[in-house]
């Protein structure tokens, strides 16, 4: 038994002072901050505040691209002229591509590209992307599409999701290019 155990027996109330392996029940009342701490720090063998900060971290981190992830587009620049079908080629740094829905560890590395077409202001990024003419998900990974526009001037911009079609903290996301179909 350790040197702290006798000073927290004579603090604990309803329970036998005989060394045990047993559950304590604490009076909350009985035990000041400091010592609760250091009977927990004994108990578990961790820092209470140190497990608290890593329970409170983990979901945050979980979906964090590092800061020099970002998305581009490959063969297509700001200001190009092309013909319909636009072939739109993504591109990833930093981070990985994986289907929608992914479970496990790889999902928390990984997200879908979606593509923003004339989209004005971006989505809610709290929220799911919106799946709509304006905001194509390409839930299988797909990193290449050929894309039937219009003639006349488009933007585009890449927006990665996670499993669940939501942005990441802090959104990972490209520059906006403007192209000109004949």
């Amino acid at each position: 038994m350790s040197r702290l155990a006798p000073r927290v027996m004579r603090r604990v109330s309803g329970i036998d002072h005989r060394p045990q392996q047993s559950s304590m029940i604490v009076s909350a009342t009985s035990i000041d901050g400091e010592l609760m701490r250091r009977v927990i720090t004994e108990i578990i063998g961790v820092p209470l505040v140190a497990s608290l900060l890593l329970l409170a971290t983990a979901p945050l981190a979980a979906h964090t691209p590092p800061k020099h992830a970002r998305l581009f587009f490959i063969g297509l620049d700001d200001g190009s002229v092309v013909e319909s079908p636009v072939r739109v080629r993504m591109g990833i740094e930093g981070f990985g591509i994986t289907p929608a829905g992914t479970t496990g560890k790889r999902r928390h590395q990984a997200g879908h590209h979606h593509l923003l077409v004339d989209v004005d202001q971006l989505p809610d990024m709290s929220q799911p992307i919106p799946a709509d003419a304006q905001h194509l998900h390409y839930d299988n990974g797909e990193t290449e599409v050929l894309l039937q526009l219009s003639p006349g001037r488009h933007t585009l911009q890449l927006l990665l999701g996670d499993e669940d079609h939501e942005p990441q903290e802090p959104p990972l996301i490209s520059k906006k290019i403007t192209i000109t179909v004949r």
